[in-house]
């Protein structure tokens, strides 16, 4: 969503584990020679109730607001909270990423994963790579192939072994990289360099519209979903509605586990708090108008209609507040819970 958000600011302006678990026995020895990871028995996501809280400038992670904001995740009943340190390249078709003042910087990272764990929080590290002037990280096609996923491997390596140090109970080795996604030979070789360094479970965020079209999930423990599926062409705060949307989209989800052997853990899946957010999730800008009750009845739909089922590992949201004075959308339309109705769905369905 990070790419999403920024777009709109062009626009505008121009996941053993709590509770539950994410592992049943902790992270185990590497895989096989070559990348390839058996059936995850050991690595088997579950039961993630988690929220992301993404940084948009170096010392986000490291603002005094951090603290509190952690607490007010874990009083939703939550177990797990996402970060996502993003590098930036300046076109799609660019060989490398680099960091920008907008990267997370690694002292505040390391200090928020601290900070997590403190609060009773386990952390997955969910590297994003972003375009400068904004647009959809999809489009990232590189002209050198080759040379791209040599510093891809550098630059997700860098944030795995911070990972490993810190003791994050999960990683993400890419997030809706579809124009590159289908390489399954090189993303193999990204899967095992990480392997080396890291230890946990290991995911990849794949967009709702890419994740059928990944080669490698058989080299990851779980499948990941950025679940923004629209659920219907109009406005509605009809929660029963909104679950009688998900019933084909479960159906198929299961069906896509039962092959993959994986379990499926929504690495996003959020909702504006404006009207008609259901019609197109992924956006940012559905409405001028705010519409917090559908929002929540977004939230009770997702939440009953994947309750229970077995394939499922969870969800992590997107997302809590923006820092003091990053938000590009007003608190009252955007995609944070907090203060809304939306929170108290979540604490009744995560128990507080």
């Amino acid at each position: 969503m990070n790419a999403m958000r920024r777009a709109v600011a062009a626009l505008t302006a121009t996941a053993a584990l709590l509770l539950a678990g994410c592992s049943s026995g902790g992270p185990s020895e590497g895989p096989p020679e070559g990348g390839r990871s058996p059936a995850p028995r050991e690595r088997e996501a579950s039961g993630i109730r988690g929220i992301t809280l993404p940084a948009w400038n170096t010392d986000d992670y490291s603002r005094p607001e951090a603290a509190a904001y952690l607490r007010q995740i874990a009083a939703t009943g939550a177990g797990w909270v996402t970060f996502t340190p993003t590098w930036y390249q300046d076109r799609a078709t660019d060989p490398a990423m680099r960091v920008t003042d907008e990267t997370a910087g690694d002292d505040s990272l390391r200090h928020i994963i601290g900070l997590a764990h403190e609060a009773g929080l386990k952390t997955m590290i969910k590297p994003h790579v972003d375009l400068v002037e904004g647009g959809d990280r999809a489009e990232i096609r590189p002209a050198d192939p080759g040379a791209w996923f040599g510093a891809y491997t550098r630059f997700l390596t860098h944030y795995a072994r911070l990972a490993a140090d810190t003791g994050a109970e999960q990683f993400s080795v890419g997030t809706e990289l579809a124009g590159t996604s289908r390489d399954g030979t090189r993303w193999r070789e990204v899967v095992a360099a990480v392997r080396k360094v890291y230890r946990g479970p290991l995911t990849y965020a794949a967009n709702y519209d890419e994740y059928r079209r990944i080669p490698f999930w058989d080299a990851l423990d779980v499948i990941g979903i950025d679940a923004y599926w629209p659920l219907g062409d109009r406005a509605t705060t009809d929660a029963g509605r909104l679950r009688e949307a998900w019933k084909p989209i479960t159906d198929e989800l299961a069906a896509f586990s039962a092959r993959h052997h994986r379990k499926i853990l929504f690495t996003e899946a959020g909702y504006v708090s404006q009207r008609g957010t259901t019609t197109a999730p992924y956006s940012w800008t559905v409405s001028e108008k705010a519409a917090t009750d559908e929002q929540a009845a977004a939230y009770e739909a997702l939440l009953a209609a994947l309750d229970g089922k077995e394939w499922w590992a969870g969800v992590c949201w997107w997302m809590w507040d923006d820092w003091p004075d990053t938000g590009e959308t007003a608190k009252r339309l955007a995609y944070t819970p907090h203060g809304k109705p939306a929170e108290k769905v979540l604490r009744k369905w995560w128990g507080k």
